[in-house]
């Protein structure tokens, strides 16, 4: 079914548009344990059945929470998933969210990383700029990038991406290592980022939205609501869709702790959206 969302070449590998992002399977708050252990390794499973070969996730998650239920339900791992992890934060003991941009802080998050997941080297490692909590800052990231390109020197880290950047931290980066995708936050409506997006796709560079059905702050919309009446779906299945036709260099990461809920998310990739309802949803972020 997630092959009609159709692929994208991303660290020197197909894969398909559609995956799955772990950050929910964790306890309220992205914080503790999941509330349901069997259900948490259940869904992860159900994700590799329906095909997803792109996972989300990061040792902060939990923390240490989302990384060891991947490394329980799917190791030892197919050949063709990718797991794409991120590094730049902390959580404190009262869940808030804190900067680790230090060498040490990088170096200690790989090592989480690598032995949460269970490997040896990780594929994708994104650098999650903490100038703002809440979203990009300008500043520079010359000095944890560069920190964090030494340790892909020492092969333990494969390929670089970032995350809550701007375009100018985008542009720096670029002149300190390659960089394979960009994980900001973008959807329906949210659209800050729709000339970053097309600049990215003219490069090849993906981009991964995070929170593409609002995160915390689930999309409400009567436009989105109407549309997905007329097209039989629910709302998230139209804003995936909309996702996945808004630029081919979109890779979709949409999370859950529910089965019933991972399906349904799939099956957007096979959602046909017509003209008259693409633009009522591209009014939604104006």
């Amino acid at each position: 079914m997630i092959e009609q969302a159709g692929t994208y070449s991303f660290a020197g590998r197909t894969v398909k548009r559609l995956g799955y992002g772990a950050m929910q399977l964790a306890g309220p708050g992205v914080f503790g344990p999941p509330r349901d252990h069997d259900q948490a390794l259940a869904v992860l499973r159900a994700a590799l059945d329906a095909g997803v070969d792109h996972i989300d996730t990061s040792d902060f998650y939990g923390p240490h929470v989302t990384n060891r239920l991947i490394r329980e339900a799917l190791a030892p791992y197919p050949d063709d998933l990718l797991i794409v992890t991120k590094i730049g934060a902390r959580r404190g003991d009262d869940a808030s969210w804190l900067p680790a941009f230090e060498p040490d802080n990088l170096a200690r998050a790989v090592e989480d990383n690598l032995r949460n997941l269970g490997l040896t080297s990780l594929p994708v490692v994104n650098l999650r700029l903490m100038f703002d909590v809440h979203g990009p800052a300008e500043g520079s990231l010359a000095a944890p990038l560069k920190a964090l390109a030494d340790l892909q020197r020492q092969g333990l880290v494969e390929h670089i991406g970032l995350s809550n950047v701007t375009p100018a931290q985008f542009e720096e980066a670029r002149g300190i290592a390659p960089i394979v995708c960009v994980q900001n936050q973008y959807n329906l409506a949210h659209r800050a980022d729709d000339d970053f997006i097309d600049t990215l796709a003219a490069e090849g560079v993906a981009y991964v939205p995070f929170f593409p059905l609002g995160g915390f702050s689930p999309l409400q919309s009567t436009a989105l609501s109407d549309v997905a009446a007329r097209l039989d779906a629910t709302p998230m299945q139209v804003a995936l869709a909309w996702l996945l036709r808004r630029s081919p260099n979109i890779l979709l990461i949409p999370g859950t702790s529910s089965p019933a809920h991972l399906q349904e998310n799939l099956a957007a990739a096979a959602l046909s959206l017509p003209e008259a309802a693409v633009a009522e949803l591209d009014a939604i972020g104006r």
